[in-house]
């Protein structure tokens, strides 16, 4: 089949809105360099955009969730062993509610532990583990309570475990992990010296230690968290840097369309698509006619431009779902997918011409832009994106030869 349509001039040639597709003209290298916020909180480590806190908390969780449990495995087993001590600490008469409270203790872990299985623990898994650790000191706060004074140096060191484990360990963050101890600390005061009045060098000893390790495991606690967030907003302009560069490699750096080989990986995606669904696709050549004439006329600073602004309006005259690149000088190529029928290339050929015939900016208006458009339509035999390209080719050079400003389909028989 072989049709060259001569397009009309006037206002009825204008058809009706197609679509809008857009691509961002910032540059991505500016978006790297100013758009991702990397101060963190001095405090609290949290990124100073909620979005990018989300993003890497979401990021995060699946790391969370390994080291959480972990640690859960890992710290119930070191409950138990410390359960051995009992044995010749623990008068027997005491021994049944000693080993409550480390039972009662258990019961957070392991339901802690189901519930880390659920999208439940993905909502609030730092409260999760928070409430792990909480568990685990007032578990061994009741424990000593129960032991004879003499006896507590074998069980406050615990505390001091504990106090490394939240910090270090089970992966809650500084601040939730300070705020455990803090409370744990306080509450391990009250009890043994107001409710039990433990002597007071005895108590003062035990708060050296516990305080000596919560200032060792928080100053960890805090640089470690602290480095690993600046690691993270690292690899994530390093990823912004590598898509932006990948990006450039397929896209033409003037207009910022598809480049040829994006082109080639697009049409091999609708050659593929043709195949299984038996869709008609389209793809249009599209090539301006006497740009050489206005380039040279008006320089290459201003045939640049206006290349720029021909790329933007043939955008704006397809749909979303399609494809417009630049294959090189003033030659442009349209991937239309998913045709209802042949009727719909002819509208988008009809519009792809109309648009390039309204007056551009910053160009004389002695000087109009005119468009020559060659039409392969496919699937059909032994078909290749070479192919296509080339009949759309040949297509648009029969259009070139006569009378221009107009659009030609292609031969559809091998």
């Amino acid at each position: 089949m072989k049709k060259c349509v001569r397009a009309r001039q006037g206002r009825d040639a204008n058809p009706p809105n197609i679509g809008l597709t857009r691509r961002g003209a910032t540059s991505p290298m500016t978006a790297i360099a100013q758009g991702t916020p990397s101060m963190l909180r001095r405090f609290s480590l949290c990124f100073s955009d909620p979005q990018l806190e989300r993003t890497y908390r979401c990021d995060t969780l699946p790391r969370t969730l390994i080291q959480g449990r972990t640690a859960i495995l890992v710290g119930m087993l070191v409950y138990l062993l410390c359960g051995l001590l009992d044995i010749w600490h623990v008068p027997p008469e005491a021994r049944w509610g000693v080993w409550q409270s480390r039972l009662t203790a258990l019961l957070v872990p392991t339901l802690v532990l189901a519930v880390s299985f659920t999208s439940a623990f993905q909502r609030l898994a730092q409260w999760w583990l928070a409430s792990v650790c909480v568990a685990a000191g007032f578990g061994l706060i009741a424990i000593q309570s129960q032991v004879p004074l003499e006896n507590t140096p074998y069980y406050y060191p615990a505390m001091v475990m504990l106090t490394f484990y939240t910090y270090n360990f089970i992966g809650v963050r500084f601040t939730y992990a300070l705020g455990i101890d803090a409370l744990l600390l306080v509450s391990y005061n009250l009890v043994f010296g107001l409710l039990l009045d433990y002597p007071g060098h005895v108590l003062f000893s035990h708060n050296v230690f516990i305080i000596s390790a919560n200032l060792i495991g928080g100053t960890t606690g805090y640089l470690v968290e602290r480095q690993g967030r600046q690691l993270y907003l690292r690899e994530q302009e390093l990823e912004k840097e590598r898509r932006y560069h990948h990006d450039r490699s397929l896209h033409d750096p003037l207009t910022g369309l598809p480049n040829r080989e994006l082109l080639y990986d697009r049409i091999q995606q609708a050659l593929a698509a043709s195949q299984r669904h038996r869709k008609l696709q389209g793809g249009l050549f599209i090539d301006l006619d006497g740009f050489k004439h206005i380039n040279d006329q008006l320089g290459h600073q201003m045939g640049d431009n206006l290349l720029v602004q021909v790329a933007r309006r043939l955008r704006r005259s397809v749909r979303k779902t399609d494809t417009v690149a630049r294959i090189g000088g003033d030659e442009f190529f349209v991937l239309a997918r998913d045709l209802a029928s042949e009727r719909d290339v002819h509208h988008l050929a009809a519009k792809l011409l109309f648009s390039l015939r309204l007056p551009l900016p910053e160009v004389p208006a002695q000087i109009a832009i005119r468009a020559s458009i060659g039409v392969c339509l496919f699937p059909y035999p032994d078909m290749s994106v070479d192919d296509i390209i080339h009949r759309a080719d040949m297509a648009m050079y029969r259009v070139k030869t006569t009378e221009k400003d107009g659009y030609c389909l292609a031969e559809l028989e091998p």
